[in-house]
């Protein structure tokens, strides 16, 4: 019996080409190219978790026509020369094993190629100074260097670069392509007026800057023939101001749609204006999901016989059947919810979708690539070993052991599933009643939906793996001592920093902010909240958006806090800055708490050492978490010690990534 995903999984047929479904894997960049731009066995190892999890075509991001130009990823493709051909036949044929199309992103980033990585300044439509360039200059302390406006020969010599590319790729197996039009890159560096301030035939009318990406395609058709596919990535909109903007896209696809076979709506900018557009294209957890579908909607609309790729946000298969089934576009791209789980085709195939892994759009993979280091998933321990871990698989252990997990949070959970994977004999132990740990407090605000799904996925493992579960339990030294375990997970997580110094802070009125968030009868109308870190500011935008007044206390500069907040929630960072400033959430900075009165709090400015006093009555802490390291120091000598692993949280407080992958990496070594 087949799946009740029925659109998702229709097959379609493009010039004779079989694509069995229609879900792709929007293009990431993973950081495992050789140096020199080339395929290797582990980029075909990490690849082969999606073709085995069932998407119809893999694409791999960010692939550069000619490195010795243009590169700004550290590892990235390069598919300037024939040596590339039988390094990339190695991904291709690991792609037809699984019935899959592989397929590259390529691309020529323009004027946003840094001197100091290819030796010259770069290429683009106009001889623009990038705001990127700028940024960068700025930080070394040299001038801006503009682009060089491309000549004619230059332009010719270039479109046969994108074409040469595309016939290596169907050299060595390929047969689709996506040609790299959107984000503020070369082809978008002719299309757009933002970039574009060419006199010639290149520059002004529409007609004029369409040229370009228009002799791109052409010419990828002449070199790989009638049986190749041509997807043409896209920005609906730029959103910048200057940029382009949907109305006149939707022209340009008018102009371009004869000349590709599928287009692939996305928007926004990728590294200009210091990342301002960045989550256009590529959302966090603060934003609505399938983000950009409207636009590929639109553009179905305008030109219903175009097949249309979308992408942006669409979180499950669900959204893709829903999408699909309403004619708002032919394909979906997912990368992010595929990462947390590749193999979510094959479970809605199946007809299971409970089992997906939630992605929580937290954007722990992007944050590697900026490393650089290979990118992997905050919630999928697998995705950091494809190469060690044979088809995704945990091995089983050689010995059957006696194991406790200390913890029943997101490292808890992962650990207890590896080890059962192993065929170890597993307790966990919970303190509580309940399963989640500090991602409980995490998935409270009503617009943390990623976390909430993650949450109720964390909370139905146990029930699929053979381990025992003690709940209301927390582990003593007398508890595990007589247990006898051969090895111990001590995955105890950390707790609030309520720092007792402080006159007031054992009032009534005073909460840690998750508890008062998801008991609201503890908040009343008036709210202090200290600290402007990811809890403080998402606990000052729920209070907010509930009619409370909020001031918001925080030591740190506004720079050192904003440096913090990127440091712990990415890209996440810049949409709460985005936010303080539209409701607006008073956020006072260098400001240290000295004393919590029945109406008000006591603070000292850091940097004039002026006393003042903000009225409240309530007062919320978010000042950050501890580790419960005398927890861990009492239970680490409960079993040999070669054979305790102290993790997530317990060891240092970090992230959901953190703790998920060293508690799975621990459990797969016992």
């Amino acid at each position: 019996m087949g799946s009740k995903y029925k659109h998702v999984f229709a097959p379609i047929n493009i010039r004779g080409i079989d694509f069995k479904n229609r879900i792709t894997l929007a293009p990431p960049s993973p950081n495992l190219a050789s140096d020199d731009g080339l395929v290797t066995r582990e980029f075909v190892d990490w690849f082969r978790m999606f073709a085995r999890g069932g998407v119809c075509t893999l694409y791999v991001g960010n692939c550069s026509i000619d490195i010795t130009e243009c590169k700004d990823e550290a590892f990235q493709l390069d598919l300037s020369n024939d040596r590339s051909i039988l390094p990339m036949t190695r991904y291709a044929d690991m792609c037809k094993q699984y019935g899959c199309h592989a397929s590259f992103e390529i691309n020529h980033n323009g004027e946003n190629t840094a001197f100091e990585t290819v030796g010259h300044a770069p290429f683009s439509s106009s001889p623009n100074i990038s705001s990127s360039e700028l940024t960068r200059a700025k930080k070394l302390g040299r001038d801006p260097i503009p682009a060089i406006e491309m000549t004619h020969e230059k332009i010719a010599e270039t479109v046969e670069k994108y074409a040469k590319a595309a016939e290596r790729m169907k050299r060595a197996g390929m047969d689709i392509c996506l040609v790299h039009g959107g984000h503020g890159n070369l082809i978008s560096q002719f299309t757009s007026p933002l970039y574009n301030h060419r006199k010639d035939e290149y520059g002004g009318s529409l007609e004029n800057r369409a040229r370009f990406a228009i002799e791109v395609c052409d010419a990828i058709r002449r070199r790989c023939g009638e049986d190749f596919v041509i997807e043409f990535r896209i920005s609906a909109d730029e959103i910048a101001d200057e940029g382009m903007h949907f109305p006149e896209t939707l022209e340009l696809i008018g102009m371009l749609k004869d000349h590709i076979d599928i287009i692939h709506v996305s928007a926004g900018l990728h590294s200009d204006f210091n990342m301002k557009y960045y989550r256009n294209w590529c959302q966090n957890y603060l934003m609505d999901r399938c983000y950009n579908v409207h636009y590929a909607r639109d553009v179905k609309k305008a030109y219903p016989d175009l097949l249309v790729n979308t992408v942006g946000s669409i979180t499950s298969l669900d959204y893709a059947e829903e999408i699909i089934g309403n004619g708002w576009a032919d394909f979906v791209a997912m990368c992010r919810p595929l990462m947390a789980d590749p193999d979510m085709p094959r479970k809605y195939a199946e007809n299971r979708p409970e089992d997906r892994r939630p992605c929580l759009r937290c954007d722990s993979c992007t944050k590697h690539l900026m490393i650089p280091k290979p990118i992997f998933c905050a919630v999928n321990p697998i995705s950091g070993l494809t190469s060690q871990l044979t088809d995704g698989l945990v091995p089983k252990a050689p010995e059957k052991k006696k194991v406790a997990v200390i913890g029943g949070g997101p490292a808890g959970i992962t650990a207890m599933q590896a080890l059962c994977d192993r065929g170890h004999d597993v307790t966990l132990y919970e303190k509580t009643d309940r399963l989640g740990g500090n991602v409980i407090g995490a998935a409270v605000p009503p617009f943390k939906v990623d976390c909430q799904d993650y949450l109720e996925w964390l909370r139905r493992q146990p029930a699929k793996y053979n381990a025992k579960i003690l709940m209301n339990t927390e582990a003593t030294k007398e508890m595990l001592d007589k247990e006898n375990y051969d090895a111990i997970i001590i995955a105890c997580g950390s707790e609030p920093i309520i720092p007792k110094r402080i006159p007031g802070i054992d009032k009534p009125h005073v909460h840690w902010a998750p508890d008062a968030e998801e008991d609201k009868s503890k908040a009343g109308k008036k709210l202090a909240i200290i600290g402007a870190g990811a809890v403080g500011l998402e606990a000052a935008i729920e209070f907010m958006d509930l009619g409370k007044e909020v001031d918001v206390i925080e030591m740190a500069t506004e720079e050192d806090a904003t440096m913090k907040l990127y440091a712990g929630s990415g890209t996440s960072a810049s949409e709460f800055m985005k936010i303080i400033k539209e409701k607006p959430i008073p956020v006072h900075y260098e400001t240290r708490l000295v004393e919590i009165k029945d109406d008000c709090v006591v603070c000292e400015n850091t940097k004039t050492g002026e006393t003042v006093e903000y009225p409240c009555d309530t007062v919320l802490l978010a000042m950050g978490m501890v580790s419960r390291k005398d927890k861990a120091e009492e239970l680490r000598h409960c079993a040999p010690e070669t054979n305790v692993h102290i993790v997530g949280d317990a060891r240092k407080v970090g992230t959901i990534c953190t703790a998920v992958n060293e508690a799975f990496q621990a459990a797969i070594h016992i």
